[in-house]
């Protein structure tokens, strides 16, 4: 392989002979020290071709000797300086220095080296001398350790991205000093949009930031932050996406919102705001996108949330989850939720829906989370699209509507821990789709259902602590990747069910507490290929008798599989 002086002085003899031969009327090329700086910059690198992705650089030798020309890069129509560079998904991978031939392009106003490979290296400091950059990306390319505060000297940037440098456990490789957090607020006063989203800052946010007039993005997601929020941010005249998800440390609380205001986007999850959402938010008549799922905000929903008609068109789903919002589930959310795909208002304290209905109002909705408030009542139907029902932990009465059995489409039903009564549908062992079945905690009497058809999905069934009695149905067997069942807790009077052993992923059975009487003894002669994958099992406080069939228990070898997930 040749050196690297030796590319040098060959891409100069190139540049010097083309540039010989070319016609005294052609447009005037990019200046030759800017081509041997490219050159250089792309030789320095190892490009990892992928199948989906053509490197940029691919082509540069084939378009010519003007690098104006080449892919990725456009020049100053007057000067012929190169100002923009582009080499983001090229495959790149390496480091860069700050000795890098990059930084003898001091005319670059754009740079973006994003989605490439740049091996664990520092960000070079080398990078604040390209003062008349005005955009910046380095995003996603596997830099680490400290961003120089030289970065903070580019004081024409106007939009910013040292966002989501990862490692393999998906935690953040860069980080910033609070001071340079602090330093970016107060040197680059032109900055429009900024994205540190997974930078370890590991601080308060400084309250110069609320003077950064110029903002319109602000994303600082998964960043440590910590400390109160300065409520001044939200008042920035020109801010359209504010991004605080996932700093669990985080406190704030929300201000009285103007007409005004631009904001499309604003994402609170995960952090520890607290307070109540002001009315006024309905103001916000440019929102589409708003997130304050588990906050610790309280109060009520403001009913003005129905007027931000722009949240309701691009919205898909809506996530209220985990704070302590009280009252009744208002009108308005219901109305959304006929084109929402999935609602979350989980782990709230709403006691009733504002408006009575038989059947949940959506013919869209795939996932419906109303599970640990305190609702009360019947069950609400769920629409014949859903997949995944949860009400869980609430105060549900009655009897199961027998309109779920139209239901074919579940996937998941959870209405544990509820005080529902009655018997269990019969048509629950014939719903082709479900996986899980979680009856559990409630007030059923009568029998298991008779009928589980072969074929079926199961790999959860919870039915325990309820009132149920009668024997287990042998077509429980027909349940082939069951992998959990849950009976404890009930009236069932039979014997040791040996036949639930021909179950291949059986890996967990619960019958404690019920009536069941005899012997554990099993004589017959599959005894080999009982209960192949049971790692738990639980029979006491029944009225079993006998000996124990230590001959069955040393088969279950799972039990001792310590490495088996």
């Amino acid at each position: 392989m040749a050196s690297s002086s030796t590319h040098f002085f060959l891409s100069s003899l190139v540049f010097l002979m083309i540039s010989f031969f070319q016609p005294s009327s052609h447009q005037q090329l990019c200046h030759k020290d800017e081509y041997l700086a490219l050159m250089q910059f792309k030789d320095s690198f190892v490009i990892e071709r992928q199948a989906s992705t053509r490197p940029k650089v691919d082509l540069w030798k084939s378009q010519g000797i003007d690098c104006c020309s080449w892919e990725g890069i456009w020049c100053d129509q007057n000067t012929s300086h190169v100002i923009h560079l582009d080499l983001s998904s090229s495959c790149l991978f390496g480091s860069i220095n700050s000795s890098s031939s990059l930084f003898r392009l001091g005319h670059l106003q754009y740079l973006n080296l994003a989605l490439n490979d740049f091996n664990f290296s520092k960000i070079p400091s080398a990078m604040g001398n390209l003062s008349r950059l005005t955009y910046l990306n380095l995003s996603g390319s596997f830099f680490s350790s400290q961003i120089p505060h030289e970065i903070s000297k580019l004081s024409n940037l106007a939009k910013l991205d040292l966002s989501f440098h990862l490692d393999q456990s998906h935690q953040g490789l860069l980080e910033l000093k609070r001071s340079g957090l602090k330093n970016l607020a107060q040197n680059l006063s032109k900055l429009e949009w900024l994205d540190l989203s997974y930078v370890g800052i590991n601080s308060p946010i400084p309250k110069a930031w609320a003077n950064m007039s110029s903002l319109t993005h602000l994303h600082f997601c998964q960043c440590g932050l910590h400390g109160k929020f300065p409520i001044d941010i939200f008042q920035l005249p020109k801010l359209q996406v504010l991004d605080l998800e996932n700093n669990w440390e985080l406190s704030g609380n929300f201000p009285e919102f103007h007409s005004h205001s631009q904001l499309r986007a604003l994402d609170v999850g995960n952090t520890i705001f607290s307070g109540e959402l002001p009315s006024s938010i309905g103001m916000f008549s440019s929102l589409e996108y708003l997130d304050v799922s588990s906050c610790n905000l309280s109060g009520w929903v403001p009913p003005s949330i129905g007027n931000l008609t722009k949240l309701h068109s691009e919205l898909d789903v809506l996530c209220l989850a985990s704070n302590n919002i009280h009252g009744q589930i208002p009108s308005w959310i219901l109305n959304m939720s006929a084109s929402l795909l999935a609602l979350d208002l989980s782990y709230n304290n709403f006691t009733s829906f504002e408006e009575s209905f038989l059947v949940f109002p959506s013919t869209s909705l795939l996932f419906l989370d109303l599970s640990f408030n305190s609702l009360k009542g019947s069950l609400p139907i769920p629409p014949l699209s859903i997949l995944f029902y949860w009400v869980s932990g609430n105060m549900f009465s009655g009897e199961i509507p027998p309109q779920f059995c139209n239901v074919t489409s579940l996937q998941l039903l959870d209405l544990s821990q509820n005080n529902l009564s009655g018997t269990m549908l019969q048509c629950f062992g014939n719903l082709s789709s479900m996986l899980v079945l979680n009856l559990e905690g409630n007030n059923f009497h009568g029998p298991i259902p008779e009928t589980w058809e072969s074929g079926n999905k199961l790999k959860e069934i919870k039915m325990g602590k309820n009132n149920l009695q009668g024997r287990l149905p042998r077509s429980l067997r027909n349940c082939k990747v069951l992998e959990f069942l849950d009976l404890g807790n009930n009236k069932i009077e039979d014997t040791f069910p040996y036949w639930l052993g021909a179950l291949p992923e059986l890996r967990i059975l619960i019958l404690h507490s019920n009536r069941f009487h005899g012997t554990i003894s099993i004589k017959v002669p599959e005894i080999d290929f009982l209960f192949p994958k049971l790692r738990i099992i639980d029979l006491s406080n029944n009225g079993f008798v006998g000996t124990l069939p230590i001959d069955l228990f040393a088969r279950w070898n799972a039990m001792a599989d310590l490495d088996e997930e």
